[in-house]
């Protein structure tokens, strides 16, 4: 099974290296076979029925205007459309890559954020950390008993440093050992032990 396996694996690699490469600027067809931003070299063309947002706004102006930039992070357009264009199944396709990305990029990021969120352009986001705000009426004790434990996830991003599309494994470890040094310090009913993926056996 294993020689076959292996067979199979160079049989394909040979198939690959007899397809010819788009010429540069010619149109690209998305798909998994765009493993890195540079594979993509034209503007991306996406099968019929593919219904992510990055399909339905990446027009052909945009792509030409944006192909070859990057955001004030350092972040190619390219590589905020990658995932989107090898995965057509993707609902949104489009990923920042910094904060300003979502600035330099606006003629996209505007329509995908109104179309998937509501919030438009000029829309104003209202915050309230009042938690004594928060309406939440207690459960039934019924209710109540089957609840063992619960979780909470909070993702949140440091200004200095790029999103997840674009920030490398040197800047996650900066970011960690930021975070974490930040979280010790904590005290009262904040403190806790924090555990780093990295040194955890299971």
């Amino acid at each position: 099974m294993y020689n076959g396996v292996k067979a199979m694996i160079a049989a394909e690699k040979a198939l690959q290296a007899k397809q010819p490469k788009p010429a540069a600027g010619a149109p690209v067809k998305a798909g998994p076979h765009l493993k890195k931003p540079e594979d993509i070299t034209g503007m991306v063309e996406f099968p019929a029925g593919t219904k992510s947002l990055l399909c339905k706004y990446l027009s052909k102006d945009i792509y030409t205007k944006f192909a070859d930039t990057k955001d004030k992070a350092g972040v190619s357009f390219k590589q905020m459309i990658l995932s989107g264009s090898q995965n057509v199944d993707s609902g949104i396709g489009i990923y920042a890559g910094s904060h300003d990305s979502y600035t330099t990029y606006a003629e996209i990021f505007d329509k995908v954020i109104e179309d998937y969120h509501g919030h438009k352009k000029d829309g104003k986001h209202v915050s309230n950390m009042k938690h004594a705000d928060l309406k939440c009426p207690p459960f039934s004790k019924e209710d109540a008993a089957r609840i063992v434990s619960t979780r909470i996830r909070v993702g949140r991003n440091l200004a200095a440093f790029p999103l997840g599309p674009g920030v490398s494994k040197a800047q996650r470890d900066e970011i960690e050992n930021i975070v974490s040094t930040a979280l010790k310090k904590l005290s009262g009913e904040h403190a806790g032990t924090y555990y780093s993926l990295a040194t955890m056996s299971k």
